[in-house]
């Protein structure tokens, strides 16, 4: 199964449907995440012969050809022919990288085992450095990130990064959420561990920092297509301040700190080019 583009028009993308039909191609739609429907095509063997006539399809819909063949298998889709939600599966694959997918599997992994009674062996291996003899232990300055401590919290992050995580790699490039996911880490770790201790883990810091990035990467260099919805933004910044405002045990400074990493990234970066651009 292969998502091919998302739209907003399923009663035009119906007639690229049907043609690809008349010609014993399947096509399905579905509810799509980030945009209102996503087409998918069920065998990927067809997948360059789809893409040139989506191309043809998107220049000029209101093609003849297009309407005939809606008329053609009107009767046998009228019968037999309904809209398939694609698999879970490979809708979560679609929407994501190999590095966002790592990320999430090692997350879940670790909390699944969190819950069958790890909790304190998990914790002392992958918490924030806290002692002098640990200072040297490199991954614990990252691996904080993949501690979840309820099914709340490891959803709510888990969401947000497959989302914010798929969009940054699918659009820019698996190095680049890499690179955000360690300074990320790396910083609102040291944030929080400085202003309020050891005590804390989850994929939140390093979120805030993927909506910082694409939130002043959409503002500052539009051309390169990284955005994100205002509904987002908005949503996300509440809740930041919510957790100043309330006594809730939330890691506030991973994510204060988190947000303004992805915040300074996504400056230098479109600093850079621009500078690039006018060289």
């Amino acid at each position: 199964m292969k998502r091919l583009m998302g739209f907003d028009n399923p009663r035009l993308m119906q007639a690229f449907i049907d043609y690809m039909a008349a010609r014993q191609i399947e096509l399905t739609m579905s509810v799509d995440n980030d945009e209102q429907f996503a087409l998918w095509l069920s065998d990927e063997s067809h997948l360059s012969e789809v893409e040139q006539e989506l191309s043809r399809f998107l220049s000029d819909p209101n093609d003849p050809k297009y309407q005939a063949a809606s008329w053609e298998v009107a009767d046998s889709r009228t019968a037999s022919f309904h809209y398939r939600n694609p698999n879970l599966l490979a809708m979560i694959k679609a929407q994501a990288g190999p590095f966002t997918l790592t990320i999430m599997v090692l997350c879940i992994i670790i909390y699944v085992l969190w819950i069958f009674g790890l909790q304190q062996p998990l914790f002392s291996l992958l918490h924030f450095p806290l002692m002098d003899s640990e200072r040297w232990q490199v991954w614990r300055y990252f691996t904080h990130a993949l501690l979840h401590f309820s099914l709340l919290h490891i959803i709510f992050n888990c969401l947000w990064w497959w989302l914010l995580g798929g969009m940054i790699e699918r659009q820019a490039s698996t190095t680049k959420l890499v690179q955000l996911f360690l300074f990320s880490a790396l910083i609102s770790g040291f944030a929080q561990f400085a202003f309020a201790g050891p005590e804390f883990g989850g994929l939140s810091g390093v979120v805030y920092a993927l909506l910082g990035y694409l939130w002043w990467m959409g503002w500052l260099a539009p051309e390169k297509g990284l955005h994100i919805p205002r509904s987002y933004v908005i949503f996300m910044l509440v809740w930041l301040v919510i957790g100043f405002l309330t006594p809730m045990n939330i890691a506030n400074m991973a994510h204060l700190f988190g947000l303004l990493t992805g915040c300074v990234i996504a400056f230098l970066e479109a600093k850079w080019h621009f500078l690039s651009k006018k060289a």
